[in-house]
């Protein structure tokens, strides 16, 4: 940019063509001084000239090179890294599998802590029946209570904070992640306990629901116009009462866009559950959501579970809980166990051989064939295509940003060597029938231990020494920690 700027006004008695060329040439001087403003950059750890020869200097100059980069520039990179030695057929036989159930499909979403959720508690139920009953929970339903309850959240939070200044690291976390559709199986217990669940034929998917960017940015948007509200009443030393009125008023607003965008749920609704042919076993009974849960679920599943994570960076056998990070304001903080690989995949294999499918979650993107629905850290070859290595292990990749839990699935079946070590896993994944393995995800062992992170595990199926450590007194840690960010 020009240092100085100064208006021109042309002379009137000057004509066009001479306006012309002193518009050029003023145009012409700024840009010069604004090259050699950039040319001349020295400030110490900028690139100067200097340095960027010696960087081209450096880059290896083989045959290959410049064949080698025509591919890259016109091919997709996992196209041209895909190691073809690992291409073989799958060898889908496992030793220990449950019950296979209907593929969900979670869409445009980030819903898949729900419907991995979900996964799991309707095959608890199914299996008290045979298998004989098909039943899908309304993912619907509770996701409208889920956003009304995170929005709840971030509003108390600003009033919470409404005295430290709006820089304050936590005031910004609530601005900055007012609302979220991700999540995890505690925003699953939490929410079934408090709304209690209605079947998917009662409260059917809408198009927000199965895409739900844009009514999470409008409404987003409305909360954090709503905190600078209520930051302004707190700064203002509004009574409690005035405030508590105020997030009510801003919350039926809230509600409002829930209820058009994904609908109204229900309070009361007539059933029948029904068999794998579709037809109805029993007559219809009425049922309000709670006492639907209640019958389908027999009590709270607060309380039944734990959940264990697999962190090197931090001590193993330790409990961390993650300050507000939470689906409601009166629920509980997603809380863990820290525990060794070793260990969660006895806890897995454990629950797996009693028929117990298990909420887990990955890095699924990291050395994903999609094609295949196949998941092993063999299947492309980064390094020799860029002539590098990618040298980092799990806990460097998790302090730097470069690997953390994605993405939310049931783990279904686990196949078991001759003295009983896991060689491979299966997950039913929520992205349709018609992905990967009719809708299902094979990864190896090795992929397992390097990209799997959290795991909820009935405790019926917990060593007594690990029930210990979940009664620990926890860490607390920050939300912002690389790793927890929530499912998607």
């Amino acid at each position: 940019m020009c240092r100085e700027m100064r208006i021109f006004v042309p002379c009137k008695f000057e004509n066009r063509k001479e306006q012309i060329m002193r518009k050029a040439i003023i145009i012409a001087v700024c840009l010069t001084s604004s090259m050699a403003t950039a040319v001349g950059q020295t400030r110490d750890g900028g690139i100067s000239a200097d340095m960027l020869k010696d960087i081209v200097k450096e880059q290896k100059q083989l045959p290959v090179s410049k064949a080698l980069s025509n591919a890259v520039a016109a091919n997709a990179i996992d196209d041209l890294a895909k190691n073809r030695d690992n291409a073989a057929a799958l060898d889908t036989y496992f030793s220990i599998e449950t019950s296979r159930q209907s593929i969900t499909d979670q869409k445009s979403s980030g819903r898949c802590w729900m419907f991995s959720g979900f996964n799991v508690l309707r095959s608890g139920y199914t299996r008290q029946h045979g298998d004989s009953i098909q039943l899908e929970f309304s993912q619907a339903y509770l996701f409208f209570y889920d956003q009304l309850e995170k929005a709840n959240l971030m509003l108390q939070g600003v009033i919470d904070t409404g005295k430290k200044p709006i820089d304050d690291q936590r005031v910004q976390f609530f601005f900055h992640y007012p609302l979220s559709d991700g999540g995890t199986f505690c925003g699953v217990a939490d929410l079934c306990d408090k709304y209690g669940l209605v079947p998917k034929e009662v409260m059917p998917e809408s198009f927000s629901s199965d895409n739900t960017s844009k009514a999470r940015q409008l409404v987003a948007s409305k909360l954090r116009e709503y905190g600078l509200q209520l930051r302004d009443m707190v700064q203002k030393d509004k009574s409690q009462t005035s405030l508590n009125k105020a997030k009510v008023r801003m919350l039926a607003q809230v509600y409002h866009m829930l209820e058009m965008t994904i609908g109204q749920p229900p309070q009361k609704f007539s059933y029948a559950f029904k068999n794998k042919d579709g037809r109805a076993v029993g007559a219809p009974k009425d049922y309000t959501p709670q006492s639907f849960f209640q019958e389908v679920m027999g009590g709270p599943l607060n309380g039944t579970f734990i959940m264990v994570m697999n962190d090197p960076r931090r001590p193993y056998y330790k409990t961390y809980e993650v300050d507000y990070d939470r689906h409601t304001y009166d629920g509980h903080n997603w809380r863990y166990v820290n525990l060794p690989m070793d260990d969660i995949e006895k806890l897995a294999i454990a629950s797996l051989r009693d028929g117990r499918k298990l909420y887990s979650s990955y890095d699924v993107g990291k050395q994903l064939d999609r094609k295949r629905g196949y998941a092993d850290t063999a299947n492309f070859d980064y390094g020799s295509l860029f002539g590098t290595t990618f040298g980092m292990d799990k806990a460097q990749r998790i302090s730097t940003f470069d690997s953390g839990s994605t993405h939310a699935m049931t783990l279904t079946a686990v196949d078991l060597d001759v003295q009983g070590n896991a060689t491979k896993w299966k997950v039913e994944n929520s992205w349709g029938a018609d992905w990967g393995q009719k809708g299902c995800l094979i990864m190896t062992d090795r992929w397992f231990r390097d990209y799997m992170f959290r795991l909820v595990v009935d405790k019926k199926y917990v060593p007594e020494n690990i029930l210990k450590a979940s009664e620990q007194e926890p860490v607390m840690v920050m939300p912002e920690d690389p790793l927890f960010q929530m499912d998607e």
